[in-house]
């Protein structure tokens, strides 16, 4: 099978952030970020995509940021992160926002990541509303990615279609840490939580859909079992968020 992921010269590679807060401190970090973080991201000549926090306690409602950035390649990721890191004004809008203590409880988590050459156009701006999304995340069974993939291409995409959810964007990681070649992650849209669940459950239950996960694992499953194959986080997007 082809390599999966887009290869025009122009495509930017996107990095995934997690942030987890201290307690109490994710208003203070939504602020930062709204009123200085952004801003200075583009400045450094990053790409504002995405910012959200999860809609459920168990995912990290009150203290967890979501958001994803683009750069026009790694080693500029890597410049403008160092441009970012020493600029004055953000060591200043740092000191500020921290006054009354520590705002994150550990170092972020960072992901970079290839968009998938079946990837829908990745399209900035407040869409349909009221929505929310979902960040979903696969493990691929060892030697299985590309069989997803073609899954995805073939079938799962339009399903998610007709069942009435907006596809965002499919992602690889680039890094062997990080789940290169052995994990997907992709972000969907729907009206509501209730709806998404509802959209899964029409889409698990279609004949098409049985046949083809059939047929596509007669050899064994795709995925890692359980709930370490797949890993749903349903969020709602900030007011400072480039896709809304």
């Amino acid at each position: 099978m082809a390599n999966p992921t887009a290869q025009a010269a122009e495509e930017p590679i996107y990095e995934l952030r997690i942030y987890t807060t201290n307690e109490g401190k994710l208003p203070d970090l939504l602020k930062r970020f709204r009123e200085h973080t952004c801003a200075l991201f583009e400045k450094h000549g990053m790409t504002n995509i995405g910012y959200w926090v999860p809609l459920d306690q168990e995912n990290g409602a009150e203290n967890t940021l979501i958001y994803i950035i683009s750069h026009k390649s790694r080693d500029a990721a890597k410049e403008s992160w160092k441009g970012f890191g020493t600029d004055p004004e953000w060591r200043a809008a740092a000191k500020a926002s921290e006054e009354g203590g520590k705002i994150l409880a550990k170092a972020p988590e960072s992901i970079f990541m290839n968009r998938t050459a079946f990837s829908s156009e990745l399209k900035l701006g407040a869409g349909p509303a009221p929505r929310v999304f979902e960040l979903r995340t696969y493990h691929a069974q060892e030697g299985k990615l590309d069989a997803l993939h073609a899954r995805f291409k073939d079938h799962t995409m339009a399903l998610f279609t007709k069942y009435g959810m907006t596809h965002l964007a499919y992602w690889s990681p680039v890094d062997a840490d990080k789940g290169a070649g052995k994990t997907l992650i992709y972000i969907l849209a729907h009206p509501s939580k209730e709806a998404g669940l509802k959209a899964f459950d029409a889409f698990r239950a279609d004949p098409d859909w049985i046949k083809v996960k059939g047929e596509s694992e007669k050899d064994g499953p795709l995925t890692l079992q359980g709930t370490e194959g797949v890993k749903s986080i349903y969020m709602s997007a900030t007011d400072f968020s480039p896709i809304r």
